[in-house]
C-alpha cells in the first residue's frame, strides 16, 4: 500500500477545510455500492438491545487517502443478508479531505453514537473527532443529530464509563507521521478525552506517551479496584499504562508482554467480569486472529480460541448482546477478498478453545464487496 501524504490539491483547498462538517448522504453514491468498491476495511460494530446491529468500515478511493469516506450499515437479521450501505458520511471536501476510522457506541441510555474522524489529505497532523447520536437505534428509519467536532486527533476505540460516571474517550494524535499542516506536540499522544455530563461536552483530560507506540490505537477497561489500563498499539507488540486518579494521570507505560504485530486490537470488559482480549496471540503477522479471556484483570489469559487462521485479517471490534453473545468484526484483504466478516461466540467458547455452544459460529461474511481484482482466487 503506498500512501501519499502530499498529493496535489486543487489551489482553493486548505488544511481548514477538515474543520468544516463531514456530510451524511442518504442517495448512496456509486463508489460506495457494494460491487464498486476499490478497497474497505477497519471496521466498527454495535448491536442494540432489540437485537439490530449497526457496522461501520471505511473505504472510497483505491487506498486509504483524500476522498476516503464511511459507509454504515444496518442488519436486522444479525448480519445473515448482506445490504448497500444505510448512509455514508462524506468529507466536507472530497479533494482535499478524507473520512475515515469510525466508532460505534451505545452509552448508558441505550442512545448509539457515531463518531468519525476526518483530516486534511491522509493525515493533518491535527485530524478531529466528530460525534453524532441516535436517540432510537431501533427506529423503523434511525435518524442521527447533526455532527460535531469534539476533539482533535482520531478515535476508533470505544468509550468507557468510569465507575464515577465520567466517559473516557481514547483519542490520539500520532507520532509517526509528521505534517506540515499542523503541529500539536502538546497533544501528540495517546490521550484521553472526557465527558461530565453524558456526552453534552467534552475535554481533553490527560495523555501516555509509550515510547514504542504507533499509529496509537488504545484503548482502556476500568479495572475492579477502580484504576484504569490502557493498552496502547505499538510498534512491537502492546504497550500498558495503570492510571489510579480516573485517568487524570498514568504511571509509566510498559511492555504489556502481550505480543502480536503491530495492528489493532479489541479490548473489552465483559458483562460477566471477565476482560476479553482479542489479537493476533503470539504472532508476528496479522493472522491468527484469537480471542482470549481474563479472571485476574488481565494479569493472565485462558481459552485462547482461534477466530480466523488466515492471512490479512485484522482489526477487530466487539458488542455484546444481554445473553452473553460476542459480536466480533474483522476486515480480511482489504484490497483482494474484501472482505467484513464477524464471529458470534460466548464465552464458553473462548474457554474450550473451540464453537462449542448452539447458535455460535466463526468466519461468517457480513459484507464482500464484489469488483474484485482480476486474477483473484479466494
Amino acid at each position: 500500500m503506498a500512501i501519499d501524504q502530499n498529493p496535489i490539491l486543487p489551489k482553493d483547498c486548505t488544511p481548514d477545510d477538515s474543520l468544516r462538517s463531514p456530510v451524511f448522504v442518504t442517495d448512496i453514491p456509486e463508489e460506495a455500492l457494494n460491487h464498486n468498491r476499490a478497497f474497505q476495511g477497519i471496521p466498527a460494530i454495535e448491536r442494540t438491545q432489540n437485537g439490530r446491529i449497526f457496522y461501520a468500515f471505511y473505504t472510497g478511493t483505491e487506498d486509504e487517502g483524500v476522498g476516503n469516506f464511511v459507509a454504515l450499515f444496518i442488519s436486522d437479521d444479525e448480519g445473515k443478508t448482506m445490504t448497500e450501505p444505510y448512509l455514508c458520511v462524506m468529507p466536507s471536501n472530497p479533494a482535499s479531505c478524507r473520512v475515515y476510522d469510525e466508532c460505534l457506541w451505545l452509552d448508558p441510555r441505550g442512545r448509539l453514537w457515531f463518531f468519525v474522524t476526518q483530516s486534511y489529505t491522509y493525515y493533518d497532523g491535527r485530524c478531529g473527532v466528530w460525534a453524532c447520536v441516535c436517540d432510537d437505534p431501533d427506529a423503523e428509519k434511525p435518524t442521527f443529530s447533526p455532527l460535531r467536532r469534539i476533539a482533535n486527533g482520531i478515535m476508533m476505540n470505544k468509550p468507557i464509563v468510569y465507575h464515577d460516571g465520567t466517559w473516557l474517550l481514547p483519542c490520539a494524535i500520532w507520532d509517526k507521521f509528521k505534517s506540515s499542516y499542523n503541529y500539536i506536540p502538546e497533544e501528540t499522544y495517546s490521550n484521553v478525552y472526557c465527558s461530565k455530563d453524558g456526552g453534552e461536552t467534552f475535554s481533553l483530560l490527560s495523555h501516555v506517551d509509550y515510547p514504542d507506540r504507533y499509529i496509537d490505537e488504545h484503548m482502556m477497561v476500568e479495572l475492579k479496584d477502580g484504576s484504569i489500563l490502557m493498552l496502547i498499539r505499538a510498534k512491537h507488540g502492546i504497550g500498558m499504562a495503570i492510571s489510579e486518579d480516573g485517568a487524570k494521570t498514568w504511571k509509566k507505560p510498559v511492555d504489556s508482554e502481550l505480543g502480536g504485530p503491530c495492528a489493532r486490537f479489541c479490548l473489552k470488559r465483559l458483562a460477566s467480569g471477565r476482560l476479553l482480549l482479542v489479537n493476533h496471540y503470539n504472532f508476528k503477522r496479522r493472522n491468527n486472529l484469537t480471542a482470549m479471556l481474563s479472571e485476574d484483570e488481565g494479569k493472565t489469559w485462558k481459552g485462547f480460541l482461534l477466530l480466523d487462521e488466515r492471512q490479512d485479517v485484522s482489526y477487530p471490534d466487539c458488542a455484546e448482546d444481554a445473553d452473553g453473545n460476542l459480536y466480533i468484526v474483522y476486515d480480511r484483504e482489504r484490497y483482494g477478498a474484501k472482505e467484513i466478516l464477524m464471529a458470534k461466540i460466548k464465552e464458553e467458547d473462548i474457554l474450550a478453545g473451540t464453537v462449542v455452544t448452539e447458535g455460535s459460529y466463526l468466519k461468517h461474511v457480513l459484507n464482500r464487496a464484489t469488483g474484485l481484482p482480476i486474477g483473484w482466487s479466494g
